[in-house]
Formats: C-alpha cells, structure tokens, sequence
C-alpha cells in the first residue's frame, strides 16, 4: 500500500470513527441526563414543600431523571433565588420564587437581582392568604380583633414566615389601614407557626392555607382571607377588603433557574412543568391548599417578574420600609 492509498485509508477511518460517535456525544450532551436540583426556600413539613414535592416527583416522570428536592428555608424565602448567582446556568438547578423574591431587595441588600439574575422558566400556582386564630379565642371576627388590639397597641401578636415576606406585609399593610398595631413574630416557615399556634404560644398567625386542614378539624378559627374574593372552600369567611380594610393580597409562584440558560433547557423544563398541572396528584395537592392554578409561560413570566418588581417597591416605599439607598 503506497503512502497515499494509506493516508486516504486513515482518513476514511478517522471519519468514521467521528460519524460513529457524534450521535453519541449528542445523546450524551441532550438535557437532561442527570438528577436536577429543585430548591425548596421553606422548611420541610408545611404546604409549600408539599406542593413542591408534588411537583417535582410530576417533573421526573416527563424529564425521565430524578429530581430532587432540597429544603434552604430563611430570609424570607429568597435562598433558592441567591443560590442561582452561584450556580450553573446548566437547569440541573432551578428554585421555587415566592413573591418576596420581588420584594425583599427593596427592603435590604440582597445577594441577587429578580430580574437581571435570573431566568423565569414557568408560573405554576399562587398561595391563599388568610389571618387565622385558635379556635378558643376571644375573636370571633376580623372586628373584634381590631377593637381588641385598639385598645391594647402592640399587645396582641401573630406570626408569618419571615419578615418582608406577603403574610408579613399583607398584615402590616392592613393594620396601617386599620389603625392598629400589632406584634410580629418572623417563623422560618408554616410548620412551625402551625405548631407555636396550636402549642399556645400565638395569638394568631398570618399564612397560606396550611390553616386549612386545623380550621376544618376546628382547631383554628379562620377571621378573614386576602384574596381579591372569597375562597371556595371558605365561603362564609369574608375577605379583608370586605370587612372594611383596603388590601388584597395574591401571590403567583413559579420556578426560576440562573441567567443565561440554554434555551432548549428552559424549553425542556418548561413544558416538564406545564405537564405537572395534567397531573391528579398535582391537582389533588393544589386543592388540599387551595391553591389555584396559575399557569405563565417563560416569557409572560418574565414580564410578570419585572412588572412585580417595580411594584413592589411602590409597596414597600408606601410602608415605609425602603432600605436606605
């Protein structure tokens, strides 16, 4: 075999050999192949780490890898939206954004922006909010506890998941409209203001509906709720904008991941999720916390971010709360 007839034989072999394991370097680099981190920033045990986990279990099935759930909970719940400036923008790292994503940096020095730090993949669901006591108490409305706390200011107390978060602003918002004051009490997250409420230890708390299954039992006694209208499962209780007070609090949520990824991961995700809200296990979690379903696609999400962001501000300037610049 003569120099050329082998340099030409090698060629066509080294080709080959790249034809033959290209396909496979693309499989191998196709999104997902491996466990995907989903960032719970609450404490297990309470309702949005069970939604959270119905979620991700939903996702697995359609992405065909694991996706496993880990609990940051503090500072409001904006740990998992700090933990995307240090992470991969690979989307084997996503976290859930509650509202007080928007809202905290306004209030002090935070670790990320909302908008220039992350990508918003998909808005799935919201959270209820409601002001709840134990079922002994003196208040048997929303009134009553404003005429009690009238006249003892600051003496009566309720807890909320952190401070800067919406069951903390939505009660400060109100009891500036009320003309009342009350002591706050900042818990890491719902299960333990459950357990402090059910121990005694508050007087009321101010949460999403993992109230629910204690004000059906009758443990708790539900005063008022804060949508913009009455929740379905409990009609008979009005709202706080109904019993005379001026604020409405809704609270969409969804999942974000770090800037810059791919957009074929992001598509991949996206459409993983928006498959969870097909599945009766979802729904069925959904309904046990009476959370709707609030579907935004990445790019309405997107806009919903910077528009919440700017609002917030507004919010937080109003309550005079504004870290100072």
């Amino acid at each position: 075999m003569n120099s050329m007839t082998r340099r030409d034989t090698l060629k066509a072999l080294a080709a080959a050999t790249a034809t033959a394991i290209a396909p496979a370097a693309l499989a191998q680099e196709k999104f997902p192949n491996r466990p995907i981190t989903f960032i719970c920033p609450w404490p297990p045990g309470g309702s949005s780490d069970g939604v959270i986990r119905a979620l991700a279990e939903s996702a697995s099935k359609t992405l065909g890898v694991p996706v496993v759930v880990e609990n940051k909970p503090g500072a409001g719940g904006t740990l998992g939206a700090a933990a995307m400036v240090t992470a991969k923008p690979d989307g084997y790292t996503i976290t859930q954004l509650p509202l007080g994503v928007y809202r905290i940096p306004h209030m002090q020095k935070t670790a990320f922006d909302p908008v220039k730090d992350l990508t918003h993949v998909i808005c799935l669901t919201g959270y209820t909010f409601g002001l709840a006591v134990p079922a002994d108490s003196p208040f048997k409305t929303l009134d009553d506890m404003v005429k009690a706390a009238k006249a003892s200011p600051g003496k009566i107390n309720y807890g909320h998941t952190g401070v800067g978060t919406t069951p903390h602003l939505a009660i400060e918002e109100f009891s500036q409209k009320a003309g009342i004051e009350l002591n706050h009490i900042p818990y890491k997250g719902s299960a333990e203001i459950l357990a402090a409420i059910l121990g005694g230890q508050l007087m009321m708390m101010s949460g999403t509906t993992e109230f629910a299954p204690h004000v059906e039992s009758g443990k708790l006694r539900l005063l008022a709720t804060l949508g913009r209208n009455r929740t379905k499962q409990f009609a008979n209780v009005p709202t706080v904008k109904e019993s005379g007070y001026d604020t409405i609090t809704e609270s969409p949520f969804g999942i974000g991941a770090p800037k810059g990824l791919d957009p074929a991961a992001t598509k991949a995700l996206h459409d993983a999720f928006k498959k969870t809200l097909e599945d009766p296990k979802v729904l069925a979690m959904f309904e046990r916390f009476h959370q709707p379903v609030i579907y935004m696609n990445t790019e309405d999400y997107t806009a919903y971010a910077a528009r919440t962001f700017a609002a917030e501000r507004a919010t937080i300037v109003r309550l005079g709360l504004a870290k100072a610049s």
